[in-house]
């Protein structure tokens, strides 16, 4: 009973210096991603009307979150690293294992704080960090005019060849906002039945209704008149939210439950929901991803414990978690394309790390 007491208490100590260690790293992970990223844009946004410090900081703050969910594995990687390091340093580690603690009862907590913040981060962090992603494209709507898609990252300007009751149609957006429904800086030129050219209309924002484009400040220029300004504007359209999320939204933009609505939608439409499905099977495979590199900082604190040589060995499990990240983006180009199941691009790395992983421990503990 003593002895189960024991255990316990150092699993929930050792827990403790893994989690704050991750969080520790993560959270200056993003203040200097939000310092660099507000001085970017305070730079890019130099001379433009409304760019204010308050502005630029607000929409910087509520996109860090999203950037920062590719920095998540990098954290969980640099921080378990640190926290065995330390225990190492202290000799507690030592201690523990002069005590009968084996490896795996040590790793054990730090694979469920991997774990554990892997579940969070998709169930609870990435839908946050994508509602706070369109509240910062709200916020920065028309504020870097050209080069706003570029450097805020959003689905950039986008071309769109459609069809109509009133004939074909070419449409010409800056950005993308509400998953492609709601379009920015519009330039539509339309074309009759016998597909010679109509008119151009130029529009500050189009929105997608039933079966048609309803635009806001348009103004036409026709070959049978001169240019006529309106406060609302309509052009047929046969494209459905779909169709429209599908061309052009960025699987990134939707959040972990919705997800699968939208392949759903996709598979009935008759549409490839390939980008869909790997984004929701990444996002399945993150706790995978981060157990993997949970037991690459195992692998590391163990073999600096009895070889020494703390640079090099930290050094080998920095690159073993870089080249884990490269084949999980690899799979991610793979399985967006289409060429390899998104379920196997999306649970190809993070279950090849936590095999190699173990290989490794039990090579090491066992021989």
């Amino acid at each position: 009973m003593e002895r189960g007491l024991v255990g316990h208490t150092l699993a929930v100590y050792f827990s403790r210096r893994f989690l704050g260690a991750i969080l520790g790293l993560f959270a200056l992970a993003a203040i200097l991603i939000f310092l660099f990223d507000v001085l970017e844009l305070l730079r890019r946004s130099s001379g433009q009307d409304g760019a204010t410090l308050a502005r630029i900081g607000l929409i910087s703050l509520l996109r860090v979150p999203q950037l920062m969910e590719q920095v998540l594995p990098f954290a969980v990687l640099f921080g378990a690293i640190t926290a065995f390091l330390a225990l190492s340093r202290k000799l507690e580690l030592v201690v523990a294992r002069a005590a009968g603690v084996s490896v795996w009862q040590f790793t054990a907590p730090a694979l469920l704080v991997g774990i554990g913040l892997g579940v969070a981060a998709v169930t609870l962090y990435n839908p946050l960090a994508v509602f706070l992603r369109t509240q910062s494209d709200e916020i920065a709507s028309g504020l870097f005019s050209s080069e706003q898609n570029f450097l805020l990252q959003t689905t950039g300007e986008i071309w769109l060849r459609q069809d109509g009751t009133d004939g074909e149609s070419v449409l010409h957006a800056k950005q993308t906002l509400d998953g492609g429904t709601r379009l920015l800086g519009i330039t539509l030129f339309t074309f009759d039945r016998s597909a010679s050219f109509s008119e151009r209309v130029e529009a500050r924002e189009a929105r997608l209704e039933d079966k048609r484009w309803r635009m806001s400040d348009a103004t036409v220029y026709s070959t049978t008149g001169d240019p006529s300004t309106h406060a609302t504007y309509y052009v047929s359209t046969y494209l459905t939210p779909t169709e429209v999320r599908e061309s052009i939204a960025a699987p990134e933009s939707i959040g972990f439950w919705d997800l699968p609505r939208v392949i759903e939608l996709s598979q009935r439409a008759g549409l490839p929901a390939y980008r869909y499905s790997l984004q929701y099977q990444t996002l399945l495979a993150r706790p995978a991803l981060l157990a993997a590199m949970i037991l690459i900082a195992a692998c590391v604190s163990l073999r600096v414990s009895r070889m020494g040589g703390v640079g090099r060995l930290i050094l080998g499990g920095i690159l073993a978690g870089f080249v884990l990240y490269v084949l999980s983006e690899l799979g991610k180009d793979l399985g967006g394309a289409g060429i390899v199941p998104p379920v196997v691009a999306a649970w190809a790395p993070g279950v090849f790390g936590v095999l190699m992983g173990f290989t490794i421990l039990l090579h090491l503990e066992d021989g």
